[in-house]
């Protein structure tokens, strides 16, 4: 009879513990998933910086006339990049798979005038925000 007592004053104490911890258990499989699902985005990121394009570099026109953006320039393989945006005001374009390298740009306005002209080294996504200085 003693034993029988015991029995069940100790069964809902283990039944007890037992669902606490399946709860551990589903909470430690939540846990390990969310890190295992930062670790790749960490990955995808790293990829990202080694890889020889550039998803987009975009332009915005804050001028009051549209514009055109033209890009020259070579990659890895001696390959000859042109490239040209035309820009609404106020508007934005992009230029989406673009590799890596320097690249000689023109921002050129409505009236055929060169509005801005140089170099520059494309290595990673960017906004270009063109503007009157």
């Amino acid at each position: 009879m003693k034993k029988i007592f015991f029995l069940y004053l100790l069964l809902p104490f283990f039944s007890f513990s037992q669902s606490d911890l399946e709860k551990v258990i589903r909470g430690g499989e939540v846990i390990i998933n969310g890190l295992g699902f930062l670790k790749n985005n960490n990955a995808s990121s790293t990829k990202a910086k080694d890889s020889k394009i550039i998803e987009s570099v975009c332009v915005k026109n804050k001028l009051s006339d549209k514009i055109t953006f033209k890009i020259y320039g070579k990659d890895d393989d001696d390959n000859e990049i042109k490239k040209e945006l035309v820009v609404q005001n106020d508007g934005k374009e992009c230029f989406l798979e673009l590799p890596k390298g320097i690249y000689t740009y023109e921002i050129i306005l409505a009236n055929k005038e060169i509005f801005k002209k140089g170099e520059y080294n494309f290595n990673e996504e960017i906004v270009i925000t063109v503007k009157d200085d």
